[in-house]
């Protein structure tokens, strides 16, 4: 039965516990990184369910449950319906798109977000995120089966997203790196060995002010998580406690034209392009503002795996 581990604060320093319906079960030890829970605290978290002592999560302080230093690698245009939004061939599966975040984003579940003053197009991006549990520095193949070896447990993460820095400066870790741009938890969802089929078939939702936004399953992941972290491992190093976010649904404020108009105005003066590429985003009415809520979450379909939700607020700088 999968376990879901949460870092808080009740009245004294970040500590780790098992959340069991509204309540937590805090662990004996300490730990104080992620990697060091993922190393060395599993007799702790497991036995955690037969001890007495509880806090009531409702009055707890939920922290990030990745703790820094830690590498965010990501994966961009990975589900089938938000490929052909952005005008490419699912089905042709040309290559793995990778990139990475600052770990200077993590913030947590229920942290308010500031929209920097100078960013107007603030986009959102649920994704299901993998926290590894072990090293890896040399080029290795990953399979359905032995997936469990290297991912230690999954949770939510919001790749919040400056589309006007992003794509006209062409600064994908700049546009999607500022602090708070990565809520993730609220907690960590650590699955049992035959637990992990549930990979492929989890729903992810995503509301901004009570309204849907992005709605999918991970069967839609065109790059599925094994073949990904086979890939990842040919060009990257990875300790335990980094993470990958596996990319998101279509629904994102951002749209890209259609094919016959993007071969048109890319005719134009790079200044000239982006200038109207810029205006026509401005009047998407999607974008993050100050005082919007997102709610994000990803559970199973029947509901016995049940990665929480994250309540993010944007505020003014």
């Amino acid at each position: 039965m999968a376990t879901n581990l949460v870092r808080f604060e009740a009245g004294d320093g970040p500590r780790w516990g098992v959340v069991s319906g509204t309540h937590i079960a805090p662990l004996s030890g300490d730990y104080p990184t992620t990697a060091a829970l993922i190393e060395h605290g599993e007799a702790d978290w497991r036995g955690a369910a037969g001890r007495t002592t509880r806090i009531a999560l409702a009055s707890a302080k939920i922290l990030a449950p990745v703790t820094t230093p830690a590498r965010l690698y990501c994966q961009g245009a990975n589900y089938r319906q938000h490929m052909i939004e952005s005008g490419m061939d699912p089905d042709a599966k040309v290559f793995n798109m990778f990139f990475t975040k600052a770990d200077a984003s993590l913030c947590s579940a229920d942290d308010a977000v500031v929209r920097p003053a100078h960013v107007k197009l603030l986009d959102y991006e649920i994704e299901l995120a993998l926290v590894f549990r072990r090293p890896i520095s040399s080029a290795i193949k990953v399979t359905r089966e032995t997936l469990a070896d290297y991912v230690f447990a999954i949770t939510i993460a919001n790749d919040l997203s400056a589309r006007d820095v992003q794509l006209p400066q062409t600064q994908f870790f700049k546009g999607k790196s500022h602090r708070g741009f990565c809520p993730i938890g609220p907690w960590l969802t650590v699955l049992e060995r035959d637990e992990f089929s549930v990979i492929d078939e989890l729903t992810l939702e995503l509301d901004v002010n009570g309204a849907p936004r992005q709605r999918d399953t991970t069967a839609n992941l065109v790059f599925k998580p094994a073949e990904t972290i086979s890939e990842l491992s040919t060009f990257a190093n990875i300790v335990c406690g980094d993470v990958l976010l596996t990319g998101t649904p279509s629904g994102c404020a951002l749209r890209i034209p259609p094919p016959p108009i993007r071969k048109l105005v890319q005719l134009l003066p790079d200044r000239k392009f982006w200038k109207l590429f810029l205006a026509a985003q401005a009047r998407r009415p999607q974008y993050l503002k100050p005082g919007d809520r997102i709610n994000a979450r990803i559970r199973s379909r029947d509901g016995t795996i049940d990665l929480g939700e994250q309540v993010t607020d944007i505020v003014g700088p």
